[in-house]
């Protein structure tokens, strides 16, 4: 028997490969997973086109691209008594990164660059490397929490305490509509937080009303959007903001956050150089408002486990804009790259 596989040699969507190889066989500590559904992440566009530079050297020639799926265990190794055949699980996007502080090691073996990623038919894990599905949700809903949910629900929870998750009364900004963007408004109105949400489009503002959103701001109409911030929260500024945005938008995250409030660095959808080529001096505008400056990289596996446990007593449904088929993969990271998306872009294998 064989399986299927896409594979790039980082030079493009166009040059994405559908391959095929033999089958695996799970190792004594190791699981094979048959792949129901991935989920894209921008950083699958990057490294398709060759431009995620977070890795000093990469030595494959083409890899397995993406990251996040959900799937179905169909054979165990002899040592392997925490899974059983027929369990569905997800993925981690760091299977070594079990607790605590990523490291650079942890983040030496991440899915989908270096290490092979999860856009196949099937794939062998170490058995730790892989969490639970929530029996409520579907694979095309469940295989989009890896990165996005576990990057937002780090961004609000990972400065508190294990176990003690919070926010209620706060005000959370978040930057757009992609994935890591609708899931933070998704766990910050389940956490009691006011949510307020940017984007260019006022359709996509319309769907995140929908989603409980308690304010809105189109930052093409209103470039200049800190002040609707602190307006929005009476003077008081955002006290957690979901800096998607990069060199165009912190700027203004430091203008509109609150006094001792979070900036959580996630993206730079808007570059890495703002308009005018000119550098920000963070430690004037953190000392302004004492605030903290944080990158997140994703999260721990029992991070991971804290959130679904969250979002299984609230019953939280994931947002799958579209959902694309297995063949479809070059067209699904076109769409993704166009940012036409409205929280999360599946791939159904």
């Amino acid at each position: 028997m064989s399986i299927k596989q896409w594979k790039t040699p980082l030079e493009g969507i166009d040059s994405l490969q559908l391959t095929e190889t033999p089958m695996p066989t799970p190792g004594t500590d190791e699981v094979l997973v048959e792949i129901h559904a991935v989920s894209l992440n921008y950083r699958d566009v990057e490294v398709t086109n060759g431009e995620y530079t977070h890795h000093k050297s990469v030595s494959q020639a083409a890899i397995v691209p993406c990251s996040d799926m959900c799937g179905v265990i169909t054979a165990v190794g002899p040592a392997v008594s925490s899974w059983k055949v027929g369990d569905r699980v997800l993925s981690t996007f760091c299977p070594d990164h079990q607790t605590g502080q990523i490291t650079e090691k942890e983040l030496s073996r991440s899915m989908g660059l270096p290490l092979d990623g999860v856009l196949a038919t099937h794939r062998v894990f170490p058995a730790s490397a892989l969490v639970r599905t929530p029996a409520y949700l579907t694979d095309n809903e469940a295989c989009t929490l890896p990165i996005a949910a576990v990057t937002a629900w780090m961004s609000i929870n990972g400065m508190r305490p294990m176990g003690q998750p919070g926010g209620k009364g706060e005000y959370l900004l978040v930057q757009g509509t992609g994935g890591v963007a609708i899931s933070g408004l998704q766990i910050g109105k389940a956490s009691g937080m006011k949510v307020i949400v940017t984007s260019s489009s006022d359709d996509k503002l319309k769907q995140a009303r929908a989603l409980g959103a308690d304010h809105t701001i189109n930052y093409r109409s209103t470039p200049e959007w800190a002040p609707a911030v602190m307006a929005a929260t009476g003077n008081h500024g955002a006290d957690v903001i979901l800096e998607t945005g990069g060199a165009q938008t912190l700027g203004q995250s430091f203008d509109c956050v609150a006094f001792g409030g979070l900036i959580d660095c996630i993206g730079y959808v808007s570059g890495k150089m703002d308009t005018e080529g000119t550098r920000l001096n963070t430690n004037l505008l953190a000392l302004r408002r004492n605030v903290t400056l944080k990158g997140i990289i994703n999260g721990p596996k029992d991070r991971f486990e804290e959130m679904l446990r969250f979002y299984e007593a609230r019953e939280i449904r994931p947002v799958v804009n579209r959902v694309f088929g297995f063949g479809e993969a070059k067209e699904a990271m076109r769409f993704l790259e166009s940012g036409s998306h409205f929280g999360k872009v599946v791939i159904a294998v």
